[in-house]
């Protein structure tokens, strides 16, 4: 993670701990406290949600310190892979959970439930020296399609801007759940794509540093690494067949960026909400996220999106 991320968490989480301070001793209401909790909460899976469950880790650890949280990177496909197996109490992931993970999770007799945390707007970013505003999604597909051969922004079918500079695209490996919803979403099949991009497997700065030092450079990931590198990246508006649209919270939230915009997920297991201390982590989590989120550059829940959430948490300890 690089610094100034951290820097943006460590500023969340003490306004979280001036306000846990202010609230007293009131940790039932914040899904906390209990400083006599103790053990270990693994957690692996999706770079994109990872920032998001390291900060309120972090800050959960403040506050419980016999508690440890490990937050791993192993892509969504990864990460479920190790929750089915019983290796993690959470799983990361921004896509949903797929059949034959599910089938994998039944087999290992790992229950889960399927919990929203956020809101993401995955953001299509080039090099910000590129006239290019705004791309279509048909566009994108014969960029990023199975079989494209594509190689000069020249090349690109409609484009109205003459810009002639070879094509160089950088984008997260196969256990991605971004790449899942990319190409689901943008090429119309989970998985389908053009296999000669540079591929950074979970290493989303390595999109930054591609992409921006690239003339022809374009990438994909999460919206709170673009925000976090806006200095040095251009954002593409996306038009998905109603008008060019912007990647921004407001236009996420509101069903106006598509098709780009996404749900993101953990996914506690049944067996390891019997710990008190992951119970507690886990509804510490939803009572905090929103006072988090959008400061780390994620999309807040609604207020029916985070009681959906709670009460699919209450349905594995019932």
């Amino acid at each position: 993670m690089t610094s100034s991320r951290w820097l943006m968490i460590f500023a969340s989480v003490s306004v979280l701990a001036l306000g846990a301070a202010a609230c007293g001793d009131d940790d039932e209401s914040s899904g906390g406290g209990g400083g006599d909790l103790s053990g270990t909460i693994r957690i692996d899976g999706s770079s994109t949600v990872a920032p998001l469950s390291e900060a309120i880790a972090e800050e959960f650890e403040s506050e419980n310190s016999g508690v440890r949280v490990t937050v791993g990177t192993s892509g969504t496909g990864g990460g479920f892979e190790k929750f089915c197996a019983g290796e993690t109490s959470i799983s990361d992931a921004s896509r949903a959970i797929e059949p034959d993970e599910e089938e994998a999770c039944k087999k290992g007799g790992v229950e889960f439930e399927e919990v929203r945390v956020a809101t993401d707007a995955m953001t299509v970013v080039v090099n910000p020296e590129i006239p290019v505003d705004c791309l279509t999604t048909d566009q994108l597909q014969a960029i990023w399609g199975p079989g494209s051969e594509l190689s000069n922004w020249g090349e690109i079918p409609g484009l109205e801007e003459e810009f002639s500079e070879d094509l160089q695209l950088f984008g997260p490996g196969t256990d991605s759940g971004t790449f899942d919803y990319f190409t689901e979403e943008i090429n119309g099949e989970e998985g389908a794509s053009r296999k000669d991009y540079n591929n950074v497997g979970e290493d989303d700065n390595a999109t930054v540093t591609g992409v921006s030092g690239a003339s022809g450079g374009m990438g994909y990931f999460g919206f709170s690494f673009f925000q976090e590198n806006e200095g040095n990246l251009k954002a593409l508006e996306v038009d998905g067949g109603k008008g060019c649209v912007s990647p921004s919270a407001e236009t996420a939230q509101n069903d106006e960026y598509v098709p780009l915009s996404r749900p993101l997920f953990i996914y506690p297991s049944g067996e390891a909400l019997e710990e008190e201390a992951v119970k507690a982590f886990v509804d510490y989590y939803l009572d905090n996220v929103n006072n988090i989120a959008e400061s780390v550059g994620y999309i807040p829940l609604t207020e029916e999106q985070l009681e959906a959430s709670k009460s699919a948490t209450a349905k594995l300890t019932e």
